[in-house]
């Protein structure tokens, strides 16, 4: 017999028919979606709804459903835009998203608010230390939350400037073969800055800040030597940054400064033989106050569902490997059950 099941009523205010057509989607597919992720039921006439299932589960989908009718006002909502906000709804955050306080950093383009748990973690880690770390696969929002994260102090005046920093590591191809000169080699490391700053900026306004060097992209190699005061600085793709290098960059950061590094320490482009900076700056720094870090995973991806799906692969096929590769242990010289060579 099946576990008894919760029933769960509400109503959405103010009742709009075409908002709650785009609520529920083509044939309801976006309420579906909802049914099929957090495996209850959803009934309704009109804008009252019956939910059946789980007490932490229906209250998580009242939760969501209501955030997803106030996006309706302004936004068309489709399959993907709802599986964003399910991912906010995995079962270990259920009972903390009913609380959760959320945190909005503001862009000339508008708010940008943290999606999930453990993005929230993140920016609230940002606020509250000078240095910080956020470590995980593609997709989870990690520099672009660092890039909304500066855009916002600007904004408030809390830095003066921005720096945008990324090892230029060739993937396959030496800087020297590519066209162009310096700054259009190196251009392409750091093109998904760019287009962060353009999406929360604006392109002449990026181009004017840049222009006034009130931003600066980078390289890595280019801050040796310097000292950075009052500065939000983001080193990117920190995984391709060497044990010195590393080192290098953490001692740069000044007064009024605070410091982003990200990273995902399972795309290391490296030449074979060179540890990561990384992956040594996490056991290094692990217990040092003051310093934050965040640890994303596959379900904190926030891009195509199929990224969370290719991340989860990849991951379970790295684990099966190294557990065939694995030395095995020789048995022990008095085990009664090991081999005798002279037998």
């Amino acid at each position: 017999m099946n576990a008894p099941s919760d029933l769960h009523r509400f109503t959405l205010e103010p009742f709009e028919a075409q908002r709650f057509a785009n609520l529920s989607g083509q044939l309801d597919a976006h309420l579906r979606l909802i049914e099929q992720r957090l495996a209850i039921e959803i009934r309704n006439r009109g804008n009252q709804f019956e939910l059946v299932g789980d007490a932490a589960r229906t209250l998580a989908a009242e939760n969501l459903l209501r955030r997803l009718y106030r996006e309706t006002e302004a936004t068309e909502l489709t399959p993907d835009l709802v599986h964003l906000f399910l991912q906010e709804s995995g079962m270990e955050d259920l009972v903390a998203a009913q609380t959760e306080v959320g945190i909005g950093l503001r862009t000339r383009k508008g708010m940008i608010r943290p999606r999930g748990a453990n993005q929230q973690r993140y920016v609230k880690s940002i606020f509250d230390h000078d240095i910080n770390f956020g470590i995980g696969p593609a997709g989870t929002g990690k520099t672009y939350l660092a890039v909304a994260c500066a855009v916002d102090a600007l904004e408030r005046e809390q830095v003066r400037r921005i720096l945008l920093v990324r090892p230029a590591v060739e993937a396959g191809e030496k800087l020297g073969f590519l066209p162009g000169d310096l700054s259009q080699k190196i251009d392409p490391y750091l093109r998904p800055l760019y287009d962060a700053l353009y999406e929360m900026l604006g392109f002449e306004q990026v181009a004017k800040l840049i222009e006034r060097q009130v931003i600066e992209v980078a390289p890595l190699a280019y801050m040796r030597g310097r000292t950075l005061n009052n500065s939000f600085i983001i080193l990117d793709e920190s995984q391709n940054t060497t044990l010195e290098q590393m080192k290098m960059f953490l001692t740069r950061i000044g007064f009024g400064s605070t410091a982003v590094i990200t990273g995902d320490i399972t795309q290391v482009d490296l030449p074979r033989g060179t540890k990561s900076g990384l992956t040594h700056v996490i056991d290094v720094l692990k217990d040092v106050p003051g310093i934050g870090f965040t640890h994303f995973l596959s379900k904190d991806v926030v891009r195509h569902p199929l990224v969370q799906r290719i991340v989860e692969a990849y991951d379970r096929f790295e684990a099966r490997q190294q557990a065939q590769t694995a030395p095995k242990a020789r048995p022990a010289d008095n085990d009664p059950g090991a081999l005798d060579d002279d037998a």
